[in-house]
């Protein structure tokens, strides 16, 4: 894009940089709906940990059963904060598949290893399995109803490293400039799960599942069911190309898209202590585990809760 110089500069030759780059200055960070307002939370206290996402919460025993009001107190600090987070909760897996079932039924993810039941998945991550969850992704995108959200318990924290990033993707999609943002609205791409999983897991596994998760559609932009909020929906670990685009146009596109999560200020960076659980909004966020400390063993259980189809 070209910049206009002052008067006063003229004698400077003329600048340009890439069209499609992300450009230094301030941005808009809002942490609700525009038509929100912020309200206290009477049944716990919550500590913000980033400007826009991430929130620690206090005065919640996640092993004993959530009563009504409770869960919808702690769903509007979902919604509100993307991200929470829960320390010292000597909580079983059980507890935490009882936990994330106040959301909804949870999935099950036939390309990772189980835990204690098939609804948990389990990241044992060391010498002999260094961790392949570092790239910017919204999990299980490849499925026609993603997933809602995720329960994450670390079981081992590695002595140091080992953190994890949160972006609000609504904060993303909003400081886009607003030319790309008429331009994606109403488009829609490709997800797949090849692309995430073959990296690692057992092609023959892979092969297996192909029918039964095809790629599949959706909206580049899509519009939270609860928020209104727009979020940007494309993830570098899934998301293949866009529809109806040629495929330089496609990539080209995409890589503006992917490097939004890469803005600090859209981010929440965690760091794990024994007994520490996260539950995040998997509609509005994307998340990237730091792989900094291998050989050190990281053991968490993840449980995912099923989701709708994105619009």
């Amino acid at each position: 894009m070209s910049v206009e110089l002052p008067e006063r500069v003229r004698a400077l030759r003329s600048a340009e940089v890439p069209p499609d780059g992300i450009l230094e200055g301030p941005r808009h960070l809002s942490r609700l709906h525009e038509d929100a307002q912020s309200r206290e939370y009477e049944m716990f206290t919550s500590r913000p940990l980033g400007r826009v996402i991430g929130a620690e919460i206090t005065g919640v025993d996640l092993s004993r059963p959530l009563t009504p009001r409770l869960r919808d107190e702690l769903n509007r600090a979902l919604l509100e904060w993307k991200v929470l987070f829960f320390r010292d909760q000597r909580i079983i897996p059980e507890q935490q598949r009882a936990f994330a079932r106040n959301w909804g039924p949870l999935e099950t993810n036939p390309f990772l290893p189980a835990g204690d039941s098939d609804e948990v998945t389990r990241f044992a991550r060391g010498a002999g399995m260094p961790g392949f969850e570092n790239i910017w992704h919204a999990d299980t995108t490849w499925r026609p109803e993603p997933a809602l959200g995720s329960v994450l318990r670390l079981v081992e924290v590695p002595p140091l490293g080992g953190d994890t990033l949160w972006a609000d993707m609504a904060a993303a999609y909003d400081n886009l400039p607003a030319e790309v943002r008429d331009r994606i609205d109403g488009l829609r791409a490709v997800h797949d799960f090849v692309p995430g999983f073959a990296r690692f897991a057992d092609h023959d596994l892979l092969a297996r599942w192909q029918d039964r998760f095809p790629p599949v559609e959706h909206p580049v932009v899509r519009v939270h069911p609860e928020t209104g909020r727009k979020t940007l929906f494309v993830n570098q670990a899934f998301t293949t190309h866009i529809v109806g685009m040629d495929r330089a146009e496609s990539d080209r596109l995409l890589r503006l898209l992917f490097a939004q999560a890469h803005v600090p200020e859209y981010q929440v960076r965690f760091s794990w202590r024994p007994d520490t659980v996260a539950f995040w909004d998997n509609r509005a966020t994307q998340h990237y585990a730091v792989n900094d400390y291998h050989p050190h063993a990281r053991i968490a259980e993840r449980v995912a809760i099923a989701g709708d189809r994105p619009f």
